[in-house]
């Protein structure tokens, strides 16, 4: 593995210096190795993003040696998956910005890794881009290859981190099931400011800590062991104003997050 992995790096530097002499840009070379990954990605996770309906994005079979793990997506930040995606779509800023109602300078600064999006707004540039935000949560964790799309280790969560240290891991292996499932952590203080919507049915378990919840018009407080059902069609938003972690469990069907 070492000689592979170390044979690996020589190919790419001498490709690099190559393509230096030729007037050909290293960025590129990286841009295309984040898009092999990103595809690889999109293949592991399943279900209809690996089938096509992600347009402009072709599958690939390749892979590296046979180690008997299966990876269980790519590891590009967050910001990276936008871009990526953004330019596959040959979508400039400001059209995105014009789709998701987002500014071009807070887009600039998800894309380059400056800022974290906040819920909704991840929610709109899901959107935009044809997706749904559980397409953008990343991880590098290996699994064994007989647990692959069964089984998801604690350590192995597919996971997105929103601004004020939100952050959402996803519990279930792939997207092809029926429900998907989300372990949401939020910090004392914090919240999706704003109302947002989306496909299917929810609900939300509080595991630890006090949660309040909107939806539409009505405003719930739940303590540790309460849970709340709604239609994700309607407006909805949380809040953690307590003062210790809330955690939250969250399952949604069909999978439309």
């Amino acid at each position: 593995m070492v000689k592979w992995f170390s044979l690996g790096l020589k190919r790419l530097a001498t490709l690099k210096g190559s393509c230096g002499k030729a007037g050909i840009p290293n960025a590129h070379l990286a841009d295309s190795a984040f898009d092999r990954q990103e595809r690889r990605s999109l293949a592991e996770l399943g279900g209809p993003f690996s089938s096509g309906i992600v347009s402009g994005v072709s599958m690939s079979s390749e892979g590296g040696p046979e180690t008997g793990l299966v990876s269980v997506g790519g590891d590009p930040v967050l910001g990276d998956r936008i871009r990526g995606l953004r330019k596959r779509r040959k979508m400039t800023l400001s059209q995105l910005s014009e789709s998701a109602n987002l500014s071009i300078g807070y887009i600039s600064q998800i894309e380059r890794n400056l800022a974290y999006p906040s819920i909704p707004a991840l929610v709109n540039i899901a959107r935009s881009l044809g997706v749904t935000v559980q397409w953008f949560f990343a991880g590098a964790s290996p699994v064994p290859q007989e647990e692959h799309g069964y089984v998801v280790r604690s350590g192995n969560r597919l996971k997105i981190q929103y601004e004020g240290g939100i952050i959402d891991e996803l519990v279930t292996p792939k997207m092809s099931l029926q429900v998907e499932m989300i372990y949401t952590r939020l910090p004392p203080g914090t919240e999706s400011a704003e109302s947002y919507t989306h496909e299917g049915d929810g609900v939300g378990f509080v595991v630890s800590g006090e949660l309040d919840i909107w939806v539409g018009e009505r405003h719930f407080h739940l303590y540790e062991g309460d849970s709340c059902s709604y239609s994700s069609g309607e407006p909805h938003r949380y809040k953690n104003a307590g003062g210790r972690e809330a955690v939250v469990i969250w399952a949604i069907s069909p999978p439309s997050f």
